[in-house]
């Protein structure tokens, strides 16, 4: 039977090329973050990029990203009803309320998410999906846990589904908690080398194998050390709530692993590093000051460096010269060069530039921010369908599990997602909508906007193109007419009112001169024609 090590070192081999790319791209960018085996174990000193245009542009759209995928302030999923079940097996009348208790359900989800240390995971996660394209995360009971590529292997099928995972960790004796055995002195570059000698200082190679069994469709892991299996570590998820999500930016047929944003514009991000150490180079040699003195001058070299500044010295102009690069217009040319080579980095990774002007509008500024919002559809479209619903269904497992929330019934709820692509789809909803409403306002004026377009629609449609939900908020058409019945009757009881004040001040008239008013006085109550 294959040992979780070797299965380790047989699937490493059709890593190598992607990891290496990763470093290259990360010792440009972030060199942190993505590191071979070597460099780790031998503790190697990371390169210092001499710009830090990677590392913005990776920052920035990382955070772009993590606020698209995880909103702070909404949910990034709605349950809803199955539309095929309201009237079959649902009353219709009974949506308002399901809607509201579901509603409460995704607070509570939301309200566990933000206690935890989710969003930092994912974030950590985020910046080595656009550095390398690859990450992994473990959903534990203690939280989320990101492997960096150089610390997991993956093996998919022709369509791209995971069926086996191999990670590697270096956990120290004392926490692991079990019997090791004693073993000789080892370096890391050795063949079968754990480099474990006994003492508690060392750390030890644990792998988790991580497999989809086909029969029962369920997946199944454990730890190993030493090729032995740890006791207690077995466990098993069901297909569609694991715990390990093997997450990719770009994604290529045949390919076990995908490929990051920073090797897209690799070429660009090479040449500027090229342009920045000669330009910053250059610029040292230019800012250093010399002086050459001619051999048969009187003045001396010494006169001259301890006088103070504004001191009068005798000498000679022509004997004394300073010395000059005279590179400017080389360095002109590679200053240009690599503006627009930042330019090009920056609209790739969505940094907002705005343009120097006095005159520059605030709907200049949202058009370019909208602009790049676009953008998005193509970067997290992936993460959509790999990371969020995945995540989505493993969330709910565990508090269902735990009983914090109500099991719910997969044949009538229906969880949707609501951020990444599909809030990217409400907002140009919204800025369709509000256009058409300002061009009829515009063109056929105030009066065929009121004629013609129901506000109560528009309202509801400009909701849910925010995401934001109406039950509640937005007074129905029955409560709008209940208002309007009961503004009427105060109309008519104000009304009622005046008259009724007006024949009070009214001035009395004599019945002696009104003989009609005398004969309807005189008149009994109850008789008459």
């Amino acid at each position: 039977m294959t040992t979780a090590k070797e299965r380790y070192n047989q699937l490493s081999s059709g890593r190598t090329q992607f990891l290496d790319t990763a470093v290259d791209c990360s010792e440009l960018t972030l060199p942190y973050l993505i590191r071979d085996d070597q460099s780790t174990q031998n503790h190697k000193k990371l390169t210092t990029p001499w710009q830090s245009i990677g590392a913005k542009s990776c920052v920035n759209l990382a955070a772009k990203l993590m606020l698209a995928l995880l909103p702070p302030q909404t949910t990034f999923f709605k349950l809803q009803i199955r539309d095929d079940k309201l009237g079959t097996e649902l009353p219709p009348e009974v949506r308002s309320e399901l809607d509201l208790s579901f509603s409460k359900m995704e607070r509570m989800v939301m309200d566990y998410i933000n206690a935890s240390n989710d969003r930092v995971v994912v974030h950590q996660a985020l910046k080595h999906l656009i550095v390398g394209g690859n990450a992994l995360i473990f959903m534990g009971k203690d939280g989320l846990k990101n492997y960096p590529l150089n610390r997991y292997v993956v093996n998919r099928d022709g369509n791209g589904n995971v069926l086996e995972i191999v990670t590697k960790e270096l956990i120290s004796r004392t926490v692991l908690g079990i019997d090791l055995p004693e073993l000789k002195d080892t370096q890391p570059n050795e063949p079968n080398g754990d480099y474990y000698t006994g003492s508690d200082d060392k750390d030890v190679e644990v792998y988790t194998c991580v497999k989809l069994d086909a029969k029962s469709g369920r997946w199944t892991w454990h730890q190993e050390a030493f090729d032995k299996i740890i006791p207690g570590t077995r466990s098993t998820a069901p297909k569609n709530a694991s715990p390990w999500l093997v997450l990719r930016f770009n994604t290529c047929d045949g390919e076990d692993y995908g490929r990051g944003r920073c090797e897209e514009f690799l070429g660009d991000l090479k040449s500027l590093e090229a342009l920045s150490q000669a330009l910053t180079e250059g610029a040292s040699v230019a800012a250093k000051v010399l002086f050459l003195v001619s051999p048969s001058s009187t003045t001396k070299p010494s006169t001259i460096s301890a006088a103070s500044n504004g001191a009068i010295v005798q000498g000679r102009p022509d004997d004394i010269q300073a010395i000059t690069v005279g590179k400017t217009a080389d360095f002109r040319t590679a200053a240009e060069q690599a503006a627009s080579i930042e330019r090009r980095i920056s609209d790739a990774f969505l940094v907002l530039r705005i343009r120097d002007s006095s005159r520059t509008t605030a709907e200049e500024v949202r058009l370019t921010q909208l602009d790049l919002e676009q953008q998005l559809g193509g970067i997290f479209s992936l993460l959509t369908v790999e990371f969020l619903v995945p995540y989505l269904n493993r969330t709910l497992h565990i508090l269902q599990r735990s009983n914090q929330i109500q099991k719910i019934p997969k044949s009538l709820v229906r969880p949707q997602i609501v951020a990444g692509v599909n809030a990217l789809g409400r907002g140009q909803d919204r800025e369709s909508l509000t256009q058409f409403v300002g061009t009829i306002a515009q063109t056929m004026g105030p009066e065929a906007l009121m004629k013609y377009v129901d506000p109560s629609e528009y309202i509801k449609r400009l909701a849910a193109s925010q995401g934001i939900d109406v039950l509640n908020l937005v007074k129905s058409e029955k409560q709008l007419q209940q208002e309007m019945q009961a503004q009427q009757q105060a109309a008519q009881q104000q009304e009622l009112t005046k008259q009724a004040s007006k024949f009070a001040s009214a001035p009395m008239l004599d019945p002696s001169k009104n003989p009609q008013m005398a004969e309807q006085m005189e008149q009994p109550e109850g008789e008459g024609e």
